[in-house]
């Protein structure tokens, strides 16, 4: 709700319809209560319902007018010509209060409804252009909620302000109207706002109508008839509005008829009680308006239109029965609010479906039958009073009426009332956000194709749509008896593998025709991997045989692997377990022309992923947070070991690095922290101390020249180095004049810490970590909050120059992590090997951070050439994912001291850094017996892009779901894309052709350290996304496949 406030105008625009109701509502309290204090009987009756039909009138004369006026003129002036016509009439209003000419002020009512008619379609016509379509349901509950605030507000001032200042001895309208004259200047005070108010929205364009409007053809009736066509070939305009019609015509004839029961049954003659009643239903609308905004999130949620309709249903047969005011007030605030979640949703999709062009003139249309509705719906009522009908049985009456329109509703929209059943279900699990809304056609024949992740991606696909849905699914399982009957209500339509599809592809393209929306997984299964599959060509047969209107829209469900209804490991599914809702993204992409190819499609998927990711990505927290949370988890399990000390589990090496943390902070006052060490547990203690002390990462690279360690202690400014004197030792013997590199710098050995932490400090810290709740352990020791922060800093190895210092935020990373782990599938029993210097992206992300943060243990090994010791560590720890670079793995196959039995735990060994030449696979795999799985990636993307994946088997279809494809480096992860562009135009090139590598996702950098001119030369904004330029040449096959040509 937030949100909608925060939108460029929303606010003036909601001040004003507010003054606007409270005026014409307030102006209708005085006449009503003269009314009602002057008349009785039937007289009171027919009074009251031709002041409420005056009020109706204008809308149905002057539909055609106002509509055309609404989409020929901006729509923010006709507000404000409207506005100032009610400035003009509420000062007539007040001479007539004070005059005490009641029929002139009875009269005068017509003059406020004719303002209100032309102001009303601007007004509702406006929504969509200030809000956003995909915030419809949202805006206009909000909307709703106003409007009913301002008439409360109305009914509370004017009615408390009337009783207070008329005598009780005057009964006549004229005594009455002088003794409450000035409310007249309350009116046109909030005019005279209202209009200032108005000026402060933004200007709206606008497009003339086809037909103008001429005096001969609105006498003619021409122009009614034209208009109403827009309504009537468009059914779902049309039933919305009859929906609408029936529910305010029902509301006037309660009105109008229960101030007579409430007298004649109840024994209410004092007004303020009366109106109190009838405002409770106010209150009701206005509390189920703010339901429905809420429960329609980013979406139409058209399921509550026939809960709402039956509510109202059951609240008037309810009225009769009642007998005391306490008990009438709350059956009216029942009425209402089921009233609200009826009208909100009917009410946003007349504007989703209405054209812009149009839209003016179909609200006016709704105005139009509405007040033709209710005017005929007073008739009768006054009819009745006339006859001499009790109004007992005209609350009955209506009753019945409002049950018939339930029926009606549920007949009419089984597959609404389902959605809201399923919605109402899965929502108490999943928040549901759906992006890209406005890319749903209003009408015409859609085919939804996206990726199939888990078995209630129909139900998600279907709370998104504000259009009913028809779903593709298997006869084996469409034919099951216990769920046949509900199959049939949501029309799903049945298709058989082989060549009995032919015939359901025809059903397909029959329902397209037909303007129907239908919605196909193209994998044919869901996913194992959670990576897109290979798309099947069935969309494309049923396409060939559809009207060439239809558009095919491409959709991604981003949220749902590793939930409870996926085909993810337990251990994915236990990780992604979110403690009170789970999120899941619904994105819709723009429609494309309905002969789009699967590879093209495909691409398209993979941006819609990018955007859901960069969304959900949203929630993330820092890296030190979501570190703190997993090893709450699991405090006692191995999480970090090496071959220089004693394993440790996840509490002890939160309890180290907490401790190494305080004195982060204490010796290193700037923001950047240098780290000169190597892959083993001091070296992670160290990473994850400087991560919850709130630094920046800066581990440098000791494999480099000592000019470019230089170049990054200088451009980083780090001022102090944490290192190990054992590890400096090393390095002196390699060459590199430690002692000259850090002249400047003040050097900090970890074994000196060491000794300076006392037992005591280590139990308390202990203690603290096992005992404290999480949110405590964080608020107490983590002072790496931002996840929008510099998290760390890579530098490049210079080889182009002067190196480059890459900015990776919390963000980015922990969204690489979690892109990783998904494909990853990680399971109970993974075990990963970090032998990666910690100053490389995939050996910080992916051998550092990732099993941290996930919950894996952790082996590390200090030098990623030593074969043997690398080998040793994995056979001992068993370990099971292996990551590594093409030329370290040459050690293992060269190395007579590396046995195949060492690596037998190993199930997927992933390499990236460089081309994996072909003999080295081959031969790694001829002696091992287990395949290498190439990926690719950069450290501007934190690093991780795209990876092979091992074929997954679906044995109840006797399916292969292809994870690799020898040769290439992989799919793009889940929420990243690529685009390969002509390097010059970077217009995209097509299928199969090489050119430039783009990606896009949430894990690409901040940008360059103190580098804004190669920044920006590499950051690029295409097609409203955020893509890295690699410089690297490679092309996309149809699967989606990447192929390197040069780097």
């Amino acid at each position: 709700m937030q949100r909608l406030l925060h939108l460029k105008g929303a606010l003036p625009y909601l001040i004003a319809i507010f003054l606007n109701a409270f005026v014409d509502l307030g102006h209708k309290i005085v006449i009503q209560n003269t009314i009602f204090k002057s008349y009785d009987g039937e007289t009171q009756v027919v009074l009251t319902a031709l002041v409420n039909g005056l009020i109706l009138l204008p809308f149905i004369l002057l539909f055609s007018p106002a509509g055309h006026v609404a989409d020929s003129y901006p729509k923010v002036r006709v507000l404000c010509a409207s506005a100032w016509a009610a400035v003009a009439v509420s000062l007539g209003i007040t001479a007539a209060y004070y005059q005490g000419w009641f029929w002139l002020a009875f009269a005068m009512t017509l003059l406020l409804a004719i303002q209100s008619a032309f102001y009303s379609p601007a007004k509702y016509g406006l929504v969509k252009g200030l809000f956003g379509k995909p915030r419809l349901a949202e805006a206009n509950g909000l909307i709703q909620a106003v409007t009913i605030g301002a008439i409360l507000a109305g009914t509370v001032a004017f009615t408390a302000l009337f009783e207070t200042w008329v005598s009780p001895d005057d009964h006549t309208p004229a005594q009455l109207l002088r003794q409450i004259a000035p409310l007249g200047w309350l009116l046109v005070l909030n005019s005279a706002i209202q209009v200032a108010t108005l000026y402060r929205l933004p200007l709206d364009s606008t497009t003339q109508p086809d037909t103008p409007l001429t005096w001969q053809r609105y006498i003619k009736g021409a122009a009614l008839k034209d208009n109403l066509q827009l309504i009537v070939r468009q059914p779902v305009i049309r039933l919305s509005i009859i929906g609408l019609a029936t529910f305010w015509s029902v509301g006037q004839v309660l009105l109008a008829a229960f101030p007579a029961y409430a007298k004649d049954a109840l024994s209410i003659d004092n007004t303020l009680v009366l109106q109190g009643i009838l405002a409770a239903s106010g209150i009701g609308i206005a509390l189920g308006s703010m339901l429905a905004s809420k429960l329609s999130h980013n979406r139409i949620e058209t399921g509550l239109i026939p809960v709402g309709a039956v509510g109202v249903a059951v609240g008037l047969w309810c009225l009769p029965l009642l007998s005391t005011p306490g008990s009438q007030a709350l059956n009216f605030v029942f009425i209402g609010m089921m009233g609200g979640l009826f009208i909100v949703p009917l009410n946003a999709l007349i504007q989703f479906h209405a054209a812009d062009s149009e839209l003016g003139t179909v609200l006016a249309a709704n105005n139009w039958i509405q007040n033709i509705a209710m005017l005929g719906f007073l008739v009768l009522t006054a009819l009745f009073a006339l006859a001499g009908v009790d109004s007992h049985y005209l609350l009955l009456l209506i009753a019945t009426v409002a049950m018939v329109g339930g029926g009606y509703t549920i007949v009419k929209l089984p597959q609404s009332l389902v959605r809201f059943l399923l919605s109402f279900l899965l929502t108490r699990r999943y928040r549901v956000d759906v992006q890209g809304l406005q890319n749903l056609p209003a009408q015409g024949g859609v085919l939804l194709l996206g990726n199939h992740i888990s078995w209630v991606d129909w139900a998600m696909v279907q709370i998104a749509s504000p259009r009913p849905v028809r779903f593709v699914m298997l006869r084996s399982v469409y034919q099951r008896w216990y769920l046949n009957w509900f199959f049939k209500a949501l029309g799903c339509i049945p298709i058989e593998r082989g060549s009995g599809a032919e015939k359901a592809l025809a059903d397909v393209a029959e329902q397209l025709n037909a303007g129907e929306v239908v919605c196909l997984f193209p994998e044919g299964a869901i996913s194992r991997t959670g990576q897109l599959g290979e798309f099947r060509r069935g969309y494309e047969r049923a396409c060939n045989m559809a009207n060439p209107d239809v558009k095919i829209v491409p959709f991604y469900l981003r949220g749902l692997w590793g939930s409870q209804f996926s085909r993810s490991s337990s251990k994915l599914k236990e990780l992604r377990n979110a403690p009170l809702h789970r999120s899941v993204v619904v994105a819709f992409g723009k429609p494309l022309p309905k002969d789009t190819p699967a590879d093209v499609l495909k691409r398209r998927i993979f941006e819609q992923a990018t955007r859901s990711w960069q969304q959900a990505m949203g929630e993330l927290s820092s890296l030190p947070n979501a570190w703190i949370q997993s090893v709450k988890r699991r405090p006692g399990e191995l999480a970090l070991a090496d071959n220089l000390g004693r394993p440790l589990n996840a509490s002890q090496v939160l309890t180290a690095s907490l401790l190494m943390a305080k004195r982060i902070r204490k010796l290193n006052p700037g923001q950047n922290v240098g780290l000169l060490l190597p892959t083993s547990s001091a070296g992670v203690i160290a990473n994850m101390a400087t991560l919850l002390a709130g630094k920046t990462l800066v581990n440098l690279n000791y494999t480099a020249d000592q000019e470019v360690l230089s170049s990054a202690l200088s451009q980083a400014e780090i001022t102090t180095v944490f290192t190990s004197q054992r590890f400096v030792k090393k390095l002196e013997q390699r060459g590199l004049d430690v002692s000259q590199l850090l002249s400047e710098q003040q050097v900090v050995f970890l074994e000196d810490l060491q000794t300076k932490i006392g037992r005591a400090e280590r139990l308390s810290t202990w203690l603290a970590v096992r005992i404290l709740p999480t949110w405590l352990l964080q608020r107490c020791f983590c002072h790496g909050q931002d996840a929008d922060a510099t998290a760390a800093i890579l530098f490049s190895s210079g080889s182009e120059g002067e190196p480059k210092g890459v900015m990776l935020s919390h963000r980015n990373l922990m969204a690489n992590i979690k892109q990783t782990s998904d494909v990853l599938n990680t399971q109970s029993n993974d075990v990963v090997m970090g032998s990666l210097p910690l100053f490389h992206a995939f050996g910080l992300t992916v051998t550092q951070l990732l099993p941290l943060i996930e919950g894996l243990p952790l082996v590390c090994h200090p030098d990623p050439t030593d074969a043997p010791g690398i080998a040793s560590a994995i056979a001992k720890y068993k370990v099971s994912l292996m990551f590594s670079m093409p030329s370290s793995l040459a050690s293992f196959v060269e190395c007579p001291e590396v046995h195949p039995p060492m690596l037998e735990n190993l199930r997927a060994v992933i390499v990236g850094g460089g081309r994996l030449d072909e003999g080295l696979r081959a031969s790694f795999a001829q002696k091992f017996s287990t395949p290498i799985y190439e990926g690719y990636g950069a450290t501007e993307t934190a690093p991780v892009a795209s990876v092979n994946l091992p074929d997954a088997v679906d044995a109840n279809y006797q399916q292969v779901q292809r994870g690799s494809k020898p040769g290439t480096v992989g799919m793009p992860l889940p929420g990243t894309s690529f685009k390969i562009v002509d390097p010059e135009s970077f217009e995209e090139l097509a299928t199969g052709e090489a050119g430039m590598i783009l990606i896009s996702g949430p894990q690409v950098m901040l940008g360059y350290l103190n580098d804004p001119t190669r920044q920006d030369d590499v950051i690029k904004e295409l097609d409203e996304q955020r893509w890295f330029v690699t410089g690297d040449k490679g092309f996309i096959d149809e699967d989606g496949f990447l192929t390197l040509i040069a780097r």
